[in-house]
């Protein structure tokens, strides 16, 4: 009806038979670029693909594709596609191209906790240097707005600050109001864009931490306690932050989770999944619960009647063979290391291995019987805590946790009693000792630039 003859894909449609089916119906020439897993059936123990109907079907986990890095991200995919038609082009477009692009693909490679492995290491490191001096006025805005440090911009800021703003027009509100900023033409425009998407990003925090209080409530007060695949139903949660939550959910009781919400038609959810469990092959075996659903091993989103969801929920977890170790959350601890080895130039030397994320993770130190000699909270909602700790020398170093205050506090009251965790608050008490994982950096604070470690586990 719009006199578009034309769809290109990109993140998706390798799902999308009977949508794609029509649209060829209809005359429309198709093409799919995607990077998600290929549907199949099983027929005598072997794996039949399912390809959509389209023109073409780029996807790197074809069973005929012979392109040899298969963790690329969808935008990654058609990244690649992209510079294939260009190729008859000048050196010089090609370049102005690539590194305009590349930008997007280093967002996006981080923003869908890809392998930062292979090509998409080269991708995020290049992205990320083009990215602290960005000729788009949208991004420059979203940096100053949400107080990114640009100079010393890292994978965590697109993970934590950047993608969240971007991904919130699309769950909240739509997705062209990030595509406007993106598109941004002028400063002026950019920060009124900006502005809008990091209010609705404080948004959707609020409501992500309403609705996985409600899914804790859910999980300890029922039978889902005992189920080794968590599928929770929370009809009234908005179905954009669904796989937020579950990705909340997952951490922390790492076990493979589900939330669905009640949509227009029926039930919508997406999943989250933990190293042992491939999410997309365990929903092809119950695939007869689901109107449509797709993704890979992390990752799924899916669709269903509402009548079905208990049934799932029995069905899944009656064919999951996860064992208690398989859902025993493993660190992997590096170096056992005294905080007393930590100087600048070991910071400067792990600086070589980034970009860190999924795939490529910051390595980690541990020390053990740790003096903790103080406390304080920290942040707007004090869920931060900074620790004075104190090595076998007798130096004093400062010691960040950004793991929730809560948990550490009633671990703490637990094993040495309410009176001493208020000793360590007031730093007039006895010391309390702990393992602890820790990574170290360094902290710049008003031109002053010191040693700071960072706490990542503690027993």
């Amino acid at each position: 009806e719009d006199d578009v003859d034309t769809i290109v894909t990109c993140d998706n449609g390798i799902a999308a038979m009977s949508e794609i089916a029509y649209g060829k119906e209809n005359g429309m020439t198709i093409v799919v670029t995607d990077h998600h897993e290929v549907p199949y059936l099983e027929e005598n123990g072997k794996k039949k693909y399912l390809l959509p109907p389209a023109d073409a079907v780029v996807d790197p986990h074809r069973a005929d594709c012979e392109y040899p890095f298969k963790g690329l991200c969808g935008a990654a995919v058609a990244y690649k596609q992209v510079l294939y038609r260009v190729s008859g082009k000048s050196e010089q477009e090609v370049e102005h191209l690539q590194d305009n692009l590349m930008e997007n693909v280093a967002i996006a490679t981080i923003g869908d906790v890809m392998d930062l492995v292979g090509e998409n290491r080269v991708f995020v490191k290049k992205g990320l240097e083009l990215l602290k001096t960005t000729k788009n006025e949208g991004l420059h805005a979203l940096m100053q707005c949400t107080g990114v440090d640009t100079a010393n911009l890292n994978t965590y800021h697109i993970g934590f600050v950047l993608g969240p703003c971007l991904n919130a027009s699309g769950r909240l509100d739509s997705a062209q109001r990030a595509m406007e900023l993106l598109d941004s033409k002028t400063r002026e425009a950019a920060v009124a864009q900006a502005a809008f998407l990091k209010q609705l990003n404080d948004s959707r925090k609020e409501m992500t931490e309403e609705y996985v209080k409600i899914a804790v409530e859910m999980i300890e007060s029922g039978p889902l306690k005992d189920d080794r695949v968590l599928v929770v139903f929370l009809p009234d949660c908005h179905e954009s932050i669904a796989g937020i939550i579950a990705g909340r959910i997952r951490e922390r009781y790492y076990r493979p989770t589900f939330v669905l919400t009640r949509g227009e038609e029926g039930v919508k959810g997406s999943a989250r999944s933990i190293e042992g469990y491939h999410m997309y092959e365990e929903m092809t075996k119950c695939s007869s619960f689901f109107t449509k659903y797709g993704g890979h091993k992390m990752a799924a989103g899916l669709s269903m009647r509402e009548e079905d969801v208990e049934p799932f929920r029995q069905k899944i977890n009656e064919i999951c063979t996860l064992t208690e170790d398989d859902l025993q959350e493993k660190i992997h601890i590096d170096v056992p290391m005294p905080v007393s080895y930590v100087s600048f130039r070991l910071v400067e030397e792990l600086e070589l291995l980034e970009p860190f994320g999924t795939g490529n993770p910051k390595p980690v130190f541990a020390q053990k019987d740790l003096k903790f000699v103080s406390a304080r909270a920290l942040g707007k909602a004090g869920n931060v805590l900074r620790f004075t700790v104190e090595d076998s020398e007798q130096k004093r170093w400062e010691m960040m946790y950004f793991g929730g205050k809560d948990n550490f506090e009633a671990y703490a009251a637990e094993k040495y009693g309410q009176t001493a965790l208020d000793g360590l608050y007031s730093g007039k008490g006895s010391p309390l000792y702990f393992d602890v994982v820790y990574y170290p950096g360094v902290n710049t604070w008003q031109g002053n630039t010191k040693l700071q470690l960072v706490m990542q586990q503690y027993r």
